[in-house]
Formats: structure tokens, sequence, C-alpha cells
């Protein structure tokens, strides 16, 4: 049983509204000359990125590994792996030192007005997730002109964008890097707003047998979910094997049968990958500005004494981890 303890007023402020943002695919403008300096929306296609290249305000951040970025990259494209933004081994959800963002994002030339567009590979969905993890991060270190680009490397080759394969040399910032801890949800919050019956939604992003407590990663400690959450796949806000998001009208009408339209929710999954596509589409598509993202999401739930439901007995987590370990 959890020891009894008070929501936090800090935590419950974090679930306040905030007026809703219209987040829907930009399409290219007509001339060179619309190609202007304004900000993005969350989402864009590569006809839209295309119009905007050779803004000066402008930075591709290419998220992918480095032998991937020096295969060939979008021109002007500076590389910033995904493991940047990532935690250790045995807790990649994990927040990064923020000396170790300020260091990156000022190599980068990042500052406060840079107008970011992130960049993942585009193999498949879960790809997306990648780069809507670090949009959150930059999101939550103080950047405000963010997108991400529709399908990724793969849709700008499919649409006959060059590659290029020389890395540009960009002047360095004075960024400084600091968590918005109003936007980040922690383990010690949700456990204090569970045990006071004030729980947000807690909507889990992962594919069911991972909800149904029939799977886990290796990094999670035990199998189940987080009591009273909600499934949401976050493969159901693509096609069946696409790479890019359905339309916005489908994604809204998948989030409000989830619950997760108008009211406070959080978003996890194992590692807070997956979490930050559902998180992504919540908040910055269909607009819900109460939703946040728990990033350490199951592994960290999972290594502490805190209750989870679908849980197995413990004779079917053996079986279960036996058959984990024959299938590797």
């Amino acid at each position: 049983m959890l020891k009894k303890v008070i929501l936090p007023l800090a935590f419950a402020a974090a679930f306040s509204a905030f007026p809703a943002l219209a987040t829907t695919h930009i399409q290219a403008p007509a001339g060179a000359a619309a190609a202007v300096a304004a900000t993005l929306p969350p989402l864009i296609d590569v006809q839209a990125l295309k119009a905007q290249l050779g803004r000066t305000d402008l930075r591709i951040l290419d998220i992918r590994a480095d032998k991937d970025y020096a295969a060939g990259h979008i021109p002007g494209a500076i590389n910033t792996p995904y493991g940047k933004y990532r935690g250790p081994q045995d807790n990649p959800g994990q927040l990064p030192a923020e000396a170790a963002l300020t260091e990156l994002l000022q190599a980068a030339g990042v500052d406060a007005d840079t107008q970011v567009v992130v960049v993942h590979g585009g193999a498949s969905h879960t790809d997306f997730g990648a780069a809507a993890r670090v949009y959150w991060t930059l999101k939550v270190g103080g950047l405000t002109r963010l997108s991400i680009l529709d399908g990724g490397t793969k849709a700008w080759q499919a649409a006959g964008g060059a590659l290029d394969s020389a890395a540009p040399a960009v002047a360095r910032s004075r960024f400084s890097y600091r968590y918005d801890q109003d936007q980040i949800v922690s383990g010690e919050e949700l456990a204090a707003a569970l045990e006071a019956g004030q729980a947000p939604a807690l909507i889990d992003a992962r594919p069911a047998k991972f909800y149904s407590g029939e799977v886990r990663v290796d990094a999670a400690a035990r199998y189940g979910t987080l009591p009273g959450a909600r499934s949401l796949d976050n493969a159901r806000f693509f096609p069946e094997g696409g790479t890019t998001l359905k339309p916005a009208g489908e994604l809204k009408a998948l989030v409000a049968q989830a619950g997760a339209a108008d009211a406070p929710a959080v978003s996890f999954c194992n590692t807070g990958h997956w979490a930050a596509t559902n998180w992504f589409v919540m908040s910055e598509i269909a607009g819900n500005k109460q939703v946040k993202l728990y990033p350490e999401s199951i592994v960290g739930w999972s290594k502490s004494p805190l209750p989870m439901e679908n849980e197995p007995s413990r004779v079917t987590a053996l079986i279960q981890d036996v058959k984990r370990a024959l299938d590797k």
C-alpha cells in the first residue's frame, strides 16, 4: 500500500487548461517569396520543408545515427543523434542532464528564436516516436518554434528531395537548456495523484500485449501497466504499414475515443518513446494542452514498489521470463 500523500498543488496546477493550438499539415506556399520567417506548425510535409530551405532562422536536426547521416541527409541538416536525448541503457527514458543538452544544442547552432525541424529516418512508424521525443525534449527545454517532418528522410527521398553528404558549418549558439518541470510528470507525482484519487487519464501507448502484461522489455522489472490506465497503441495513429500520420480528423477522433480530447492526461509507454507519439498527437494535433508525458514510463515505475495492473502471478511471470530468454 502506498504511503498516504496529498496531491501536490504544483501537480494539480500542471494540468491546468491552456488554449488549444490549431495544428495541421502545412502545405507548400506558392512562390519563393512565400518562404517567410514564420513559425511553422508542429507537423509539416516534404513540400513545405522544401519551400523553407534557405531561411536563416531554420535549423534542421537530423536525429539518425552518425553513419546514416554521413551517408546522405537533407541539405543543411545538422546531426544530433537520438541517443543524445536519451538516458542510460537500463533506463532510456531518464532525462539527460541539462548541461549535456545545452552543449548539444549550442553546437548545433540552436537558440531560442530558431525554427527547428526534427527529421527522423522514416523506416517505420516507430521512428516518428524518436522525433516526437526529441520535439518534446526541446519544448520542455524552452524552445517554441518546433516542427517534425512527417515521414522523415524516407519521405524526403521518395518525393525526389536531394541528399547531401557534407556536414554544414554553423555558428555556435548561447542557448541554455533548462527543464520546465511543470511540463514533466514524475513517478512520485503520479503515485501521489493515484493515492489521492485525483489521477489524470493514464494513456498507455504500447502494443496490447505490453498493456495486458504478456510481454515486457528487458529494462522493465515487472509486467503490466499503470493502475487505471487505458490502452491506445501508438501504431493506431498511422495507416497499417505506413510511416506518416493519418489525417488530422482521424487523429482527433482516436484521441476523443480514448477520452483524452479535453481532459488532463498522461502519456506513457516503456521508456517514453512511443508515448511521445501519443503526446504529440494529443497535444500538438488534437490541441489538448493538459496532456503531459511521463518520460521514464513503465521502466522507471516497475523498478519501484508502486502498484501495477495486469501484473501476472509470480509463476506466470517466471514462465514468461523463460519464454523471453528462449526467444532471444
